[in-house]
């Protein structure tokens, strides 16, 4: 509405300057007496307007990165533990379905739609067998199983056994026990690239998202508090 308002001021002040055409010429009536030309006026276009609304319009993973069931699923837990998850920049996904040595640990940034990959770990109780692949996951104290579903970041905590973490809140009863059962973000040796390049996958935690230890730092800063981090297989 104020575009439009703009463009009709905008004609209206080249009128009242005599803005013509060159083609416009007086029309003479029979009696001889010269009429005025009539006035062609040239409105200006009104600009395109770019707003502040631009990131939100943009596409959440453009290349495609994280599996679509994976993607809905952390999109419905967003609106389900809105009182939990209180800070909508960004999220984390896991996604179990994945082989520990591939890229499963998911960045996606909620405004602009970008996804910064990483790797992480599952439980020796979810892979007993230590294939790689998490087969089964539990919220069962001394399990050492991972657990899946929607998890709050609780901010930077710090342990005199695994150090500089990120601490979680399970949010659903498949990870509501998350704090007894000390599941954290944390680095680790055997999440390390040289672990993975010697064993051709990575080491298993007992239960944790254990990282490795150049990643870390950033995700301790970036994770903070009441953020969502989604596990799913």
């Amino acid at each position: 509405m104020r575009l439009a308002r703009r463009g009709f001021i905008l004609g209206g002040a080249a009128l009242m300057s005599g803005c013509a055409t060159a083609a416009a010429r007086p029309v003479t009536t029979l009696a001889g007496a010269q009429i005025p030309p009539t006035p062609t006026v040239q409105i200006a276009r009104p600009p395109q307007a770019i707003t502040a609304q631009l990131n939100s319009t943009r596409p959440l993973d453009p290349r495609g990165a994280v599996r679509k069931e994976l993607m809905e699923r952390a999109m419905a837990a967003l609106d389900i533990h809105t009182d939990r998850i209180t800070q909508r920049d960004r999220m984390y996904l896991v996604d179990f379905k994945k082989f520990s040595g591939d890229e499963r640990l998911y960045e996606v940034d909620l405004h602009g739609g970008a996804v910064t990959l990483m790797r992480t770990t599952h439980g020796r109780g979810s892979d007993p067998a230590h294939t790689g692949f998490a087969q089964q996951f539990s919220n069962t104290p001394e399990s050492y199983m991972s657990s899946v579903g929607a998890y709050a970041t609780a901010g930077a905590g710090y342990g005199a056994q695994q150090g500089p973490n990120v601490l979680l809140d399970g949010l659903e009863y498949t990870n509501n026990l998350a704090r007894e059962r000390a599941i954290i973000v944390h680095g680790a040796d055997y999440a390390d690239p040289a672990f993975l390049a010697r064993e051709g996958k990575l080491g298993r935690s007992y239960g944790c998202f254990s990282v490795a230890h150049h990643d870390l730092p950033v995700l301790r800063e970036r994770m903070g508090e009441g953020r969502l981090l989604f596990a799913w297989a």
